[in-house]
């Protein structure tokens, strides 16, 4: 058995996957009130028990829907080209994540909002914030001021990421985009 308390069987790891999803989709529609491991159990066809087999506490579920969350941003970073392509890389991906996964932002804006009062997972959030800003200031190392752009750029993509509504506005995000390319020197 792993540290989860699972063993490494497949089917196990679907199920645990399925959990996840079921209740990333559920804090993206109802938010952490309506986030019952009850409702998340039915809904994946399980009982109770069965869920907290897979996720002992209702924290340990939050962290692994934080978890897949972080995964999905960490998708638009690339790893290959030159600093130049891997930033045009990055804003072309996040362009296409919020365009096939509108449930992200509601998402992101629920954890912000309950890491003011988590300081667990406001430690979860703020390490992801260090590893993006390092990625970034290494990207734009040369250029004047690498560690205010960073978080020029930061800052943008958290409003439109964390504001739902924001992010839903498909004009709003080119917009914001293509000025951050501009001040970057990627236009």
């Amino acid at each position: 058995m792993d540290a989860s308390g699972e063993g490494h069987r497949p089917e196990a790891s679907r199920r645990r996957e399925e959990l996840v999803l079921v209740a990333y989709r559920r804090l993206a529609g109802a938010g952490f009130e309506g986030l019952r491991t009850r409702d998340i159990a039915a809904e994946a066809g399980i009982n109770v028990a069965t869920l907290h087999y897979h996720f002992p506490t209702k924290e340990a579920l939050i962290r692994a829907v934080v978890g897949h969350a972080m995964s999905r941003f960490a998708s638009t970073l690339s790893g290959e080209g030159t600093p130049e392509e891997m930033l045009r890389a990055h804003f072309r991906n996040l362009r296409r994540l919020l365009r096939d996964e509108p449930e992200l932002p509601a998402v992101m804006g629920e954890l912000a909002m309950r890491s003011a009062r988590d300081p667990a997972l406001a430690e979860i959030l703020a390490g992801s914030d260090r590893a993006w800003h390092a990625w970034l200031v290494r990207l734009l190392d040369g250029k004047a001021d690498a560690d205010g752009r960073a978080a020029v750029v930061m800052s943008t993509l958290r409003g439109l990421f964390m504001l739902p509504a924001t992010a839903q506005d498909s004009g709003r995000v080119d917009s914001a985009l293509a000025a951050l390319e501009g001040m970057l020197g990627l236009a």
